[in-house]
C-alpha cells in the first residue's frame, strides 16, 4: 500500500473514493443540443482512465428553461438528458471513477438572448457586469418553480446513475439569494436577515433530499468569503457553512473564495499564470476545521507537490486539479508509476477557460488532444516503419513534431538557429508574469531527450544540411518574423519598430510611445507594459472596436491591473496610415475605417504589432527537391489518415507560423495531426 497522501482512499458517506484527486465542475462547452454526447463523454472518460477518483461533471447543468445555456451548458431540465447521463456515468465507473454533476440556475449570470429567449431572473435588480442582462426580480411563483426544477433535475441525475450532485452556490442564482450584495427582495426570501437570504438554497437542498433520499450524495460549492465590502466575509461564511452542516442534508462542501461577476473578480477566484498558486488553500482548510464536513477545493493547484501538501496538512479531503488535468489527464497514473517527472505541466495560460468565457470550447494551449479525444487520442501510436525525420525549428511546433515522431519510434534530428529552444515562447517568457510558459518547451525537451532526439543548436540550416541526412520526412517549423507592413500598404512601414523589439530588450522605450495593435494578441500588451514600467507615456491604438480580443478576459486582467495606474490610454477605431520623421519626432497619420477623417499626432516611438510573416525561404528551397512538393492532403489530415507518400524523394511539410501567423495551440496542433500519421 502506498503511503502517498494523495493515493489514500476517502470515504464520502457510503462512497469510497480511491484517491484524493478530483476534477471539479467546469463546462468545457462540448455538449451537443444540450446533451453530454460522445465528445463530452470521451473527455471525462480519459481523466477517469488516467486515475482521477471523482469527476464533478458540468459547470453547471441548467435546471430551468429560464437559465439559458450561456456556456453551452448541459440541459438538466430535459428528460432526454437521462440516457446520456447514464452513458457518461458508465464510462466513468468503468475506470473506478465516481461520477457526479453540478446543478445550477444561472440567475443573472447569463443572457436572455439564448435558449428559449426567456428573461433572466434573480434576487438582484442589478445586471451582472460580465453578462450584462438585466434580470427580472424573482416572484413567489418563480421561486416555487425553480425549487421544483432543482429537485426534478437531481432526480434525473440519480436516474442516470450518478453518485451524487453538487449545487453551484457562488455567482449563480442560489448565491445571489444568500449574498447581502445581491438580494433586493422583500418577503420570506428577502435580504433582511441571514435566515431569509439562506431560505432559498436551504429549501432547494431540502427538496432535493426529499426527492433523492439519503443514499444519494448531495453537496454545495459556495463562496465562504466574497472578498467584497458588504458581502459575505469569512466569519459570516463559516457561520453559513455551519447552518448548512446543521441541516444534516449536505454531505460535503466545496469551498470558493471570491466572486465571479467581473473578469477581475473571476481571475482572483481562478488565478492565471503569474499569480500565486493555491491562494485560497489555507482558507478552505479553515472552513473544513470549523464545520467538520468533508471539504473539497480547487484554485490553481497545478502541481502534485501542492496537492499532496493540501491532503497531508489536513486542509482538504479531496483536491481539485482541473486545469492540470486538461494539460495531462494521466496525472494519477504517473504518480502511481513513479513518473511525476513525465507529467505535462499546466502553465497557467488559462487558454482553456478564456475560450469558454468567450463562447468558445475548452482547449489546452499545449495539449491538443484535450477535447479532441475522439479524433486525436492522447496515446501516440507506434509507427509501422521507422523513418528518418528532420525538423527545422525548435519552437513549440517543431518540438511537438520531434516529440511525437520520436515517441512513434522514428529517428529524429532537429536544427535550430538559436542557442536555445523555444522560439516565440522564449520571447513571451521575458515578461516575468509569463515565465511559466517556458514549461511548454522544457517538458518537450525532456521528452525528446528521453527518446534520443538529436539537436543541432546555433545552426542555420540550409537545404544541403537537410538533404545530406537523406530524410524521409522534413518538417519546416521556422516560425515567422514581425510583420511591419501596415494594412494593404504593400510596403514595410517606415520609422517604426516591432513589439518584439521592446519585449526582447533590443530597443528601449522612448518617452511618448504609440503601440499600434492590429493583431489583438499578447505582444502589444507586453510591449505596452514594458514601456509603461519604464515611465513612458503610452497610447495603445487599434483599428477594431475592442482592444486585445485574442488576449481574452481573464488573461487581460493582469495587464490592466498593471497598466491602469500608469500613464496609458486606449484608443479604438483608429487606423495607423503612416509615420514620418520630423527631426527627433515621429508624426503618425491616423485615420479610421468608419469615415474619411484623418489627423496627425506626434510620438517619440511607434511600435507595430501586426503578426508575423513566415520565415519560409528554406521551405521554398526544399520544395522542388521534395516528392510531394510541400502539398498537404487536407482530406487525409482531417480524416486522420496518413499523407500519401511520394514515389521518390522526401515528404515536405511546414507548420505553425512558418505557414501563417497563428498561435501556440495551432502550431502544436499542426505538428500533432501530421506526425501521428506519418
Amino acid at each position: 500500500m502506498s503511503k502517498d497522501p494523495l493515493l489514500q482512499p476517502f470515504q464520502l458517506k457510503h462512497l469510497t473514493l480511491k484517491n484524493r484527486i478530483m476534477t471539479t465542475a467546469h463546462e468545457p462547452a462540448y455538449p451537443e443540443d444540450g446533451m453530454p454526447k460522445d465528445r463530452y463523454i470521451a473527455y471525462h472518460a480519459e481523466r477517469a482512465k488516467g486515475g482521477v477518483a471523482m469527476a464533478m461533471t458540468a459547470g453547471s447543468a441548467a435546471v430551468s428553461r429560464d437559465s439559458p445555456p450561456v456556456f453551452n451548458n448541459v440541459l438538466a431540465y430535459d428528460d432526454k438528458v437521462v440516457p446520456w447521463i447514464r452513458r457518461l456515468t458508465d464510462a466513468l465507473h468503468e475506470h473506478g471513477c465516481a461520477a457526479m454533476i453540478q446543478l445550477t440556475h444561472l440567475g443573472r449570470r447569463t443572457v436572455w438572448s439564448k435558449g428559449d429567449w426567456l428573461p433572466s431572473v434573480s434576487s438582484s435588480k442589478h445586471r451582472e457586469p460580465a453578462h450584462k442582462a438585466f434580470p427580472k426580480l424573482a416572484e413567489d411563483w418563480d421561486i416555487a418553480r425553480i425549487i421544483s426544477d432543482f429537485a426534478d433535475a437531481a432526480e434525473r441525475m440519480k436516474a442516470g446513475g450518478m453518485d451524487g450532485i453538487e449545487l453551484e452556490v457562488y455567482g449563480h442564482l442560489l448565491d445571489q439569494f444568500w449574498s447581502p450584495l445581491t438580494n433586493d427582495l422583500d418577503g420570506p426570501y428577502g435580504g433582511q436577515s441571514l435566515e431569509s437570504r439562506m431560505k432559498m438554497p436551504l429549501d432547494v437542498l431540502a427538496a432535493i433530499r426529499k426527492r433523492v433520499g439519503d443514499d444519494f450524495i448531495v453537496g454545495i460549492r459556495f463562496s465562504a468569503d466574497e472578498v467584497a465590502t458588504g458581502g459575505i466575509d469569512p466569519e459570516l461564511g463559516v457561520q453559513m457553512a455551519k447552518v448548512v452542516a446543521d441541516t444534516g442534508q449536505c454531505d460535503f462542501l466545496n469551498v470558493i473564495r471570491g466572486r465571479v461577476h467581473t473578469d477581475p473578480a473571476l481571475t482572483d477566484v481562478i488565478p492565471v499564470q503569474g499569480m500565486k498558486s493555491a491562494p485560497h488553500l489555507d482558507f478552505a482548510g479553515s472552513v473544513r476545521a470549523a464545520t467538520g464536513l468533508p471539504t473539497f477545493h480547487a484554485a490553481r493547484i497545478p502541481d502534485v507537490a501542492t496537492a499532496r501538501h493540501a491532503v497531508d496538512a489536513g486542509l482538504l479531503d479531496m483536491v481539485g486539479m482541473t486545469r492540470a488535468h486538461m494539460a495531462d489527464p494521466h496525472i494519477v497514473t504517473k504518480i502511481v508509476q513513479g513518473r511525476e517527472h513525465d507529467i505535462r505541466p499546466c502553465v497557467g495560460a488559462t487558454y482553456c477557460l478564456d475560450r469558454i468565457y468567450g463562447a468558445g470550447e475548452a482547449l489546452c494551449i499545449h495539449n491538443v488532444s484535450t477535447g479532441r479525444e475522439l479524433s486525436v487520442p492522447h496515446d501516440i501510436p507506434p509507427a509501422l516503419t521507422r523513418r528518418k525525420v528532420v525538423i527545422v525549428g525548435a519552437g513549440p511546433g517543431g518540438l511537438e513534431a520531434a516529440r511525437v515522431a520520436a515517441e512513434r519510434g522514428h529517428d529524429v534530428t532537429v536544427f535550430e538557429a538559436q542557442a536555445d529552444p523555444g522560439g516565440q515562447i522564449r520571447l513571451t517568457a521575458q515578461t516575468p508574469r509569463r515565465r511559466e510558459m517556458i514549461g511548454i518547451i522544457d517538458w518537450r525537451m525532456a521528452q525528446c531527450a528521453a527518446r534520443d532526439v538529436t539537436f543541432h543548436f546555433n545552426t542555420w540550416a540550409e537545404a544541403g544540411d537537410v538533404t545530406a541526412l537523406n530524410p524521409d520526412i522534413v518538417i519546416i517549423a521556422t516560425g515567422g518574423l514581425p510583420n511591419l507592413e501596415l494594412f494593404e500598404s504593400g510596403a514595410e512601414a517606415q520609422n517604426v519598430i516591432s513589439a518584439w523589439d521592446l519585449i526582447s530588450g533590443d530597443v528601449k522605450p522612448a518617452d511618448r510611445v504609440l503601440i499600434y495593435d492590429e493583431s489583438g494578441d499578447h505582444p502589444a500588451m507586453q510591449a505596452a507594459e514594458i514601456a509603461a514600467e519604464a515611465g513612458a507615456q503610452v497610447e495603445i491604438m487599434t483599428p477594431d472596436r475592442t482592444f486585445a480580443p485574442d488576449v481574452m478576459g481573464m488573461n487581460l486582467v493582469p495587464y490592466m491591473r498593471n497598466l491602469q495606474s500608469k500613464d496609458v490610454t486606449f484608443t479604438v477605431t483608429r487606423r495607423l496610415l503612416g509615420v514620418t520623421r520630423t527631426g527627433n519626432t515621429l508624426t503618425a497619420t491616423i485615420g479610421t475605417d468608419y469615415s474619411d477623417h484623418t489627423y496627425e499626432k506626434d510620438y517619440d516611438q511607434v511600435v507595430v504589432n501586426y503578426g508575423t510573416m513566415p520565415m519560409d525561404d528554406l521551405y521554398f528551397d526544399l520544395k522542388p527537391l521534395s516528392g510531394n512538393r510541400g502539398e498537404v492532403d487536407y482530406d487525409a489530415l482531417i480524416a486522420r489518415r496518413p499523407q500519401t507518400g511520394p514515389s521518390k524523394g522526401f515528404q515536405l511539410f511546414r507548420i505553425g507560423d512558418a505557414v501563417s501567423a497563428r498561435n501556440t495551440h495551432a502550431a502544436i496542433y499542426d505538428a500533432m495531426r501530421l506526425m501521428r500519421h506519418l
